[in-house]
């Protein structure tokens, strides 16, 4: 079986990511780290303890990790999923607790105990996963994949005109990762939105249920549609963080892959977190780029209906695997 961790800044998308997980019987989730990101430490953690106690199928450790980015101030993105990140609707009430130690130590001690087994996947900035690089990358370079729900992929960016969300908070980390030779499957915010997205009858399909978890996964995403509909004029919840973890639950969702070199940008303003892609052949000094190394296979598109049947599938029969 499959051996995941996940690196989480617990907001509304990563619930329904988390409640992915633990509901597939293709892995195990050895463990689950907290970053800041979406919100703070403290309530990305209660985020996550609240997911899992709405899943109830089985509870691997939760470790807090960094508070804040390696060298800049912490931004949240409270504006899109409200202050406790979960939509503002009164849901989180966890009463199981995280446990003792430091995410980045028991990254760490994990791939030492399965060398090469470990797989990755990174919702949040990746400063957890930067620090276990930086602490041990002998260490690291033993990890068998990581999936990063990050950059704008091809498109535009969603937190500045060029930089995605994830990265923008913490591109030092980013940076990190994209020259540690960790192998790397980038998800990008572009093939998240329009036919990927769930849509109104979509939504109400899941509210119409009667199962808990679907019910959750729709409130705790309840100022993630408030926020779509008030700057789009649009109905839907885009769910970047689910579609991730379907790369990784489900290969066959995904039908094209760009193997390619990534860099961050990380000095001018205008440009901090913009992630380049030196992957088409088409542009006119493509000649100099050939000799760069492939450091990530970034996913260009997925079967958009695919992945929205196996989503609402397992969330509506979530209560049937439940303990």
């Amino acid at each position: 079986m499959r051996k995941i961790i996940i690196d989480t800044d617990t907001g509304s998308d990563d619930a329904v990511a988390i409640l992915m997980a633990m509901f597939s019987e293709e892995i195990e989730v050895c463990a689950i780290t907290t970053v800041s990101g979406n919100c703070h430490l403290e309530q990305a953690t209660k985020n996550c303890l609240q997911t899992l106690e709405i899943a109830n199928t089985y509870y691997p450790p939760v470790y807090k990790g960094s508070h804040k980015p390696l060298f800049r101030d912490l931004f949240t993105a409270k504006g899109v999923h409200g202050e406790d990140g979960m939509g503002d609707q009164s849901l989180i009430h966890p009463t199981i607790k995280h446990h003792d130690g430091h995410a980045v130590d028991k990254i760490l001690e994990l791939i030492k105990k399965y060398p090469y087994e470990i797989e990755i996947i990174t919702l949040g900035p990746l400063t957890n996963i930067a620090k276990a690089i930086l602490l041990d990358k002998d260490t690291m370079s033993q990890v068998k994949q990581i999936y990063s729900m990050g950059t704008s992929g091809l498109g535009p960016g969603n937190c500045t005109p060029v930089s995605e969300f994830n990265v923008y908070v913490d591109a030092e980390s980013y940076k990190v990762l994209l020259e540690s030779g960790i192998p790397m499957t980038i998800i990008g915010f572009d093939i998240c939105l329009g036919d990927s997205a769930l849509q109104r009858k979509e939504i109400d399909l899941l509210m119409e249920s009667e199962n808990k978890t679907a019910h959750f996964a729709i409130q705790c995403n309840q100022r993630l549609y408030q926020y779509n509909l008030e700057n789009t004029g649009q109905e839907f919840i885009d769910l970047p963080d689910p579609i991730a973890m379907g790369v990784l639950l489900w290969p066959e969702i995904v039908e094209k892959e760009l193997k390619t070199h990534a860099k961050v940008m990380t000095n001018q303003d205008e440009t901090y977190g913009q992630v380049i892609f030196y992957g088409d052949k088409r542009l006119v000094l493509a000649n100099q780029y050939q000799s760069l190394d492939k450091n990530v296979s970034l996913v260009t598109k997925i079967n958009h209906a695919l992945f929205k049947t196996k989503l609402i599938n397992i969330l509506k029969n979530s209560q049937k695997n439940s303990t």
